[in-house]
């Protein structure tokens, strides 16, 4: 049974499905990263320095936190802010994954649109080609 889970283990698609949930982590980070650290706070410096991630509702009489943070501890909120902005990463992912898959199709139709060369004909192909337009010949 162990060599059959390792045979498993080791095929194609199973290894190439690991590293692309390993790659997708990462670039998971990564756009997250620039929403929380590039583009929210350009998209607050627009509106005048607001920070979405802060926003709430108090759905409790017993919150009076104007942070999120303390506003959890002391009862139920609605974290709208927090909604928005992973929204936001949601989409800017979405829109990177269409981008890449759209320039890889079109770089894979560019590549099948182009006819391939006619390979070399063989050194036996030549030799047979040179004796036929010899027999033609007379």
């Amino acid at each position: 049974m162990l060599k059959e889970f390792r045979d498993f283990a080791m095929k194609g698609n199973v290894v190439d499905l690991a590293v692309a949930v390993i790659i997708g982590a990462a670039f998971g980070a990564i756009v997250n990263s620039l929403v929380t650290d590039v583009i929210m706070p350009l998209i607050g410096a627009i509106t005048g320095g607001l920070d979405f991630s802060n926003y709430f509702l108090a759905l409790s009489s017993k919150v009076t936190a104007a942070n999120l943070a303390d506003a959890k501890k002391q009862g139920a909120v609605l974290a709208w802010g927090s909604f928005l902005t992973l929204t936001l990463n949601f989409l800017i992912v979405a829109f990177v994954l269409f981008i890449v898959i759209r320039v890889m199709t079109q770089f894979k139709r560019k590549e099948a649109a182009a006819p391939a060369a006619p390979p070399k004909p063989t050194r036996e192909e030549e030799l047979l080609t040179e004796i036929r337009d010899l027999l033609k010949k007379g």
